[in-house]
C-alpha cells in the first residue's frame, strides 16, 4: 500500500472517529439534557400540536397570533381536564359501585369455600396427608418443616414487599404532584411562547443548519409525522379488534353486558403486560371459586384466542400502518421490553420508526459517503 492510501486510510479512521464523537456527544446531551429541559421538550410538543389550528386561525380568521395561540391552548387545556374529570368521576363512581358490591362477593366466596373445605373429600385428603406425614423419619419431618417454613417466610416476605412498595409509590406520586404541577405550568408558558413565535424560531433554526441538512430534516419529519400517525391508528384497531373479538365470544356464552365488557376490555387492551388480563384473570378465578366452571372454560379460552390474536396480528397491523416489517417490529417489541419493561413497548417501535426515517433520508449513506471521501 503506497503512501496515498495510508494517508487516505487514516483520514477515514480519524473521520469515522469524529462521527463516533458527534454520536457519543449526541447520546451524552439526550442523557443528561431530557432531565433538565423536559419540560421545554414537552412545550415543543404541545407548539406543534397546536400550531396547526394557530395557522389557520391567524390566516382564514385575521386573528391575531398571539390570540389564537391563547385560545388554541385554552380549549386544550379544556379538553384535556375535562378528559380527565370525566375519567376520575367515572372511576370514583365504578369504585364505589364495586366497594358496594364486594361484601356480596367474598361472602359467597366465604360460603362456597366452607362447603368445599366441609366435604368429606378434603377432610379425607387431610387426614390422609396428615397420616403420610406422621410415618416419616424425624430427619424427613425437620426436613419438610423446614422447606415449609422457609415457604411461609418467602411468601410473608414478598407480601412485606408488595405493600411496601405499593405505600412507596403511593407516596412517591403525592410527592410528586407539586413538582407535576409546577412542570404543567412551565410546559403550557413555554408552549405559549414557542407557538407565538413559531415562524421565528423555524427559520433561525433553518439558517444554522446547512442546506443538505434541511432537505434531509425536511424528509425525516416527514417519515416520523406519517408513522406517528400510522402508530396511533394502529392501536386503534388492535383496541377495535380485541373488542369485537371479546363481543362476539361473550355473546356466544350468553355473559350479560357483554358488550360494554367488550368495549372496555378493548380500552384495557392498551395496557402494557396487563392487557385483557386485568378484566379476564380476576373474572375468571372468581367464577372458579364461585363454582361456574363451564363459565370458566369459556372464559379460558376467550383469553387464551385474545392473546393468540393480539400476538399474531399486532406485528402485522403495526408493521403495515408505521411502514416497517412485521418481523423487524416484533424484535423491536421484544428488545424494548427487555430493556425498559413496560416502556419499552412504546420506545422500540419508536426508535425503529426512527431508525427507518433516518435510513429513507439517506443519513447513513451521507455519514458513510463523509467516512470514505470526505464528501456529503
Amino acid at each position: 500500500m503506497n503512501r496515498e492510501n495510508w494517508v487516505d486510510r487514516l483520514f477515514q479512521i480519524i473521520r469515522f472517529l469524529w462521527v463516533c464523537l458527534l454520536g457519543l456527544a449526541a447520546y451524552l446531551v439526550i442523557l443528561y439534557g431530557i432531565p433538565l429541559l423536559y419540560p421545554f421538550l414537552i412545550a415543543l410538543l404541545i407548539a406543534l400540536l397546536i400550531n396547526r389550528p394557530v395557522n389557520f386561525m391567524t390566516a382564514r380568521l385575521r386573528i391575531p397570533r398571539w390570540l389564537s395561540v391563547t385560545i388554541s391552548l385554552l380549549l386544550l387545556i379544556l379538553l384535556v381536564s375535562g378528559a380527565i374529570t370525566l375519567i376520575v368521576t367515572q372511576i370514583v363512581v365504578e369504585i364505589n359501585e364495586l366497594s358496594r358490591l364486594i361484601p356480596g362477593f367474598v361472602n359467597e366466596l366465604a360460603q362456597y369455600l366452607q362447603i368445599t373445605i366441609s366435604r368429606d373429600f378434603l377432610t379425607g385428603w387431610y387426614e390422609q396427608v396428615q397420616w403420610i406425614y406422621s410415618q416419616l423419619d424425624p430427619e424427613y419431618k425437620e426436613r419438610v418443616d423446614n422447606t415449609l417454613q422457609s415457604g411461609i417466610s418467602s411468601l410473608t416476605a414478598t407480601g412485606q414487599d408488595l405493600v411496601v412498595s405499593f405505600l412507596t409509590a403511593l407516596k412517591n406520586f403525592f410527592l410528586s404532584l407539586p413538582n407535576m404541577a409546577t412542570v404543567a405550568v412551565i410546559s403550557v408558558i413555554g408552549s405559549f411562547f414557542i407557538a407565538k413565535d413559531y415562524p421565528i424560531w423555524k427559520i433561525r433554526f433553518r439558517r444554522i443548519l446547512p442546506r443538505f441538512v434541511n432537505t434531509r430534516l425536511d424528509q425525516i419529519l416527514a417519515d416520523l409525522r406519517s408513522a406517528l400517525f400510522g402508530f396511533v391508528k394502529a392501536q386503534l384497531t388492535l383496541i377495535s379488534l380485541t373488542a369485537a373479538l371479546v363481543i362476539i365470544g361473550l355473546l356466544i356464552l350468553d355473559v350479560n353486558y357483554a358488550i360494554t365488557i367488550g368495549l372496555i376490555t378493548g380500552l384495557v387492551d392498551l395496557l402494557p403486560y396487563l392487557g385483557t388480563g386485568t378484566i379476564f384473570v380476576p373474572w375468571i378465578i372468581y367464577q372458579f371459586f364461585k363454582g361456574n366452571y363451564s363459565l370458566v372454560i369459556g372464559l379460558s379460552v376467550l383469553y387464551g384466542i385474545v392473546l393468540i390474536f393480539r400476538q399474531i396480528i399486532e406485528p402485522k397491523v403495526v408493521g403495515e400502518n408505521v411502514g416497517l416489517d412485521p418481523l423487524l417490529t416484533l424484535v423491536s417489541l421484544f428488545v424494548g421490553l427487555q430493556l425498559f419493561g413496560f416502556l419499552g413497548l412504546i420506545i422500540g417501535p419508536v426508535s425503529l420508526v426512527l431508525i427507518n426515517a433516518l435510513i429513507k433520508a439517506d443519513v447513513f449513506a451521507d455519514l458513510s459517503r463523509y467516512i470514505k471521501s470526505g464528501k456529503i
